[in-house]
């Protein structure tokens, strides 16, 4: 049975899969993609064979990032 049927609109997940934890983010998953693999987002957690992003960690890692008009600390030698 899926998550989302199983769990209260109130209480959603904690671990994501890929494309989700890129929805919940507002981009799409070849975006996320590369900002795991640059570090700006976490990277996933091993359960079994699943790889599963934790939402409080995205929640992080998004916080960190830059406002529009803020200093991008990647643009930093």
């Amino acid at each position: 049975m899926r998550s989302d049927a199983v769990l209260p609109p109130s209480l959603p997940p904690r671990g994501l899969c890929r494309v989700t934890a890129a929805a919940y983010l507002g981009i799409s998953p070849t975006t996320f993609d590369g900002m795991v693999q640059d570090g700006r987002m976490p990277g996933p957690k091993r359960i079994g064979a699943r790889k599963v992003w934790d939402r409080h960690a995205l929640d992080l890692a998004f916080a960190a990032l830059p406002g529009d008009g803020d200093a991008n600390p990647w643009d930093t030698p």
